[in-house]
């Protein structure tokens, strides 16, 4: 059964470069209608709304650090799409929150910015998804990305980051759990290190990161896309509430 996206419009935030431009294209190429989300103007979404060919207004510009920005831009969405059949969940920041003392300043800023884009704006999207497909009756799918680190935990100084994933995986089983007899599909993709501005740059960080992968090398962003759009076609929704690691074998529950 092929893994067809043809005539469903889908929302995906954080889309101007990583996971989240890699499944902009892969849902373009198997037929879907985007609505694509980044933080600002400029740059990188100015480049893939090129390449892709999309107009000026299907990249919608929010900071989801600002309080209802998540529920903001999924109005922004529906109005410019009509009707939305799938949101992916992909924005997020990774930022230190440091236990030493000397910190304060981004201890608390760090919890509060990754709380805030990863999990709150995605909780509001979510429930404003699942509002729009109960209106309309016939079912949804959302995607949301998380992180092996919501798992297996991070290193000390990157609590926020380990708990705001942690927590989404919670949120996604949840919602699985009790709306799936309304055909309201919520499933989880949790990777490792994927070749984006997160992995690891530094040359000693970078061999430290490999060899804990038995695969020998980070995830690239196409195999996370590729798993995105298999889960928004909706040919496997017996899988509702799952969660998908790509991590290559770094860690396996």
């Amino acid at each position: 059964m092929d893994a067809s996206l043809a005539g469903k419009k889908i929302l995906i935030t954080g889309a101007s470069r990583g996971i989240g431009a890699a499944a902009a294209k892969a849902c373009i190429r198997a037929g879907a209608e985007v609505i694509l989300h980044a933080s600002g103007p400029g740059g990188a979404a100015t480049v893939l709304a090129a390449e892709l060919g999309l107009s000026a207004n299907r990249f919608l510009f929010e900071n989801l650090a600002r309080p209802q920005a998540g529920e903001r831009l999924f109005a922004r969405a529906l109005d410019c799409l009509g009707r939305i059949d799938g949101v992916v969940n992909n924005a997020g920041v990774y930022l230190p929150t440091p236990l030493a003392p000397a910190n304060d300043n981004k201890w608390s800023t760090g919890w509060a910015d990754t709380l805030a884009i990863n999990l709150q704006a995605p909780a509001d999207i979510c429930r404003d998804a699942i509002a729009h497909f109960r209106a309309r009756g016939n079912g949804g799918i959302i995607v949301n990305i998380a992180s092996r680190a919501g798992h297996r935990g991070d290193g000390p100084d990157f609590a926020a980051y380990a708990a705001s994933k942690g927590a989404l995986l919670a949120m996604t089983k949840t919602w699985a759990r009790g709306l799936a007899g309304e055909n309201i599909l919520l499933y989880a993709i949790a990777p490792g290190w994927v070749e984006t501005r997160m992995a690891p740059e530094d040359i000693e960080a970078r061999k430290k990161a490999l060899a804990e992968i038995p695969l020998a090398r980070v995830a690239d962003p196409q195999e996370i896309a590729a798993m995105i759009v298999f889960l928004l076609s909706g040919v496997c929704a017996s899988a509702t509430g799952a969660t998908f690691d790509i991590n290559g074998a770094s860690y396996v529950r």
